[in-house]
């Protein structure tokens, strides 16, 4: 899992996975990656004085291309992360990868105050990424990108920042279809002039 700021959430966390296996649950566990990015106390003011709970953000993939990010609070900290993992799984998207490994081309997302920039790499780059963003990625299947986040670094906003600039991602064969041409004939004009012009379109 990715890093967390619970003290002993991730132990529970882990302990409600297992919990799961033992109960029948590989098909799920092997079918998705699920990254738990973060794990906050958060307080509720009542006439008693204070309730507190957890608030997790989970990002969950299955490695061929799908990715969804979901939220969830509870008292305690399996729960958060359970709605976390159930919200995350029922707003999936799914992401062209080119060669199974990266992305076709350069992106930009921003949403409040959070700004990446997400880049295509060659074989062998790995994962140039931090934080939130990596987590992404690896639940996403991406081997090979490098990715910058300028601003703030909210988990928040930084996973829908990034969402917003894969949202934007386009294959060559949808690039194709839309100008009524071959994907021979968009690929060759990429690798002349640079995997911009699949992002311009």
């Amino acid at each position: 899992m990715a890093r967390t700021h619970g003290g002993g959430g991730d132990q529970r966390g882990r302990g409600r996975e297992g919990g799961d296996r033992q109960r029948g649950g590989d098909r799920e566990e092997s079918e998705f990656i699920e990254k738990l990015v973060s794990i906050n106390r958060v307080a509720k003011v009542v006439k008693g004085g204070r309730r507190f709970g957890f608030a997790a953000l989970v990002v969950v993939g299955d490695g061929k291309g799908r990715v969804g990010h979901g939220s969830g609070k509870a008292r305690e900290v399996p729960e958060a992360i359970r709605k976390a993992t159930e919200q995350a799984r029922r707003g999936m998207v799914r992401v062209p990868l080119r060669e199974g490994r990266t992305l076709h081309h350069d992106m930009l997302g921003h949403f409040g105050a959070g700004r990446v920039t997400v880049r295509a790499a060659p074989q062998g780059t790995g994962i140039i990424a931090g934080g939130p963003m990596r987590a992404i990625f690896e639940a996403l299947g991406v081997q090979d990108v490098v990715a910058k986040s300028v601003g703030t670094s909210n988990p928040h906003n930084m996973i829908k920042a990034t969402f917003e600039a894969l949202m934007r991602a386009v294959s060559p064969r949808a690039v194709a279809t839309r100008r009524g041409k071959k994907v021979g004939d968009i690929l060759g004009r990429r690798d002349g002039a640079g995997a911009t012009e699949a992002a311009a379109s």
